[in-house]
């Protein structure tokens, strides 16, 4: 799969289609989430970490830029709502896209030309109060049809 489009009608739904999306991913795979604030994408991140067996629930890391979590991979999420791009470098956090867990970054979009092709970027938006257009391109093959909201 290289794009999909889904539609999720809940918070919960989200956060399934996050949990559904860890499945296939390994080490040094990177998801860049782009969208408005309050799109979901720290929702996105909890169900990847719990899709990935973190033993606690993944917080928004827009205070703390970035927090790690252990599971069946190693969780680093990343927001780069506070920064600007050379932040990015500056702090070191290019060095995340190497270590051998998997890298969440919320606003993506602020440093997505040094992100690696296989990449998966995923742009939400809202829709309604509870529904969100996620467009999800992945460098990386991921099985599209066995997405299922139930």
């Amino acid at each position: 799969m290289r794009e999909m489009r889904v539609r999720t009608d809940s918070e919960q739904e989200t956060r399934e289609f996050g949990k559904w999306l860890s499945q296939f991913l390994q080490p040094q795979d990177v998801i860049g989430l782009a969208g408005e604030l309050g799109t979901g994408k720290t929702v996105l991140a909890q169900g990847i970490g719990e899709g990935l067996k973190v033993g606690e629930r993944v917080k928004s890391p827009s205070f703390t830029i970035l927090n790690e979590y252990n599971g069946r991979l190693p969780l680093y999420h990343l927001d780069l709502y506070r920064l600007v791009k050379e932040d990015f470098f500056r702090l070191g956090l290019d060095e995340y896209l190497s270590r051998d867990g998997v890298v969440v970054i919320e606003w993506a979009e602020r440093v997505k030309e040094y992100l690696p092709e296989k990449t998966i970027y995923i742009e939400l938006d809202r829709l309604t109060a509870h529904s969100r257009d996620l467009l999800v391109h992945s460098g990386k093959d991921i099985d599209a049809d066995s997405w299922s909201r139930e």
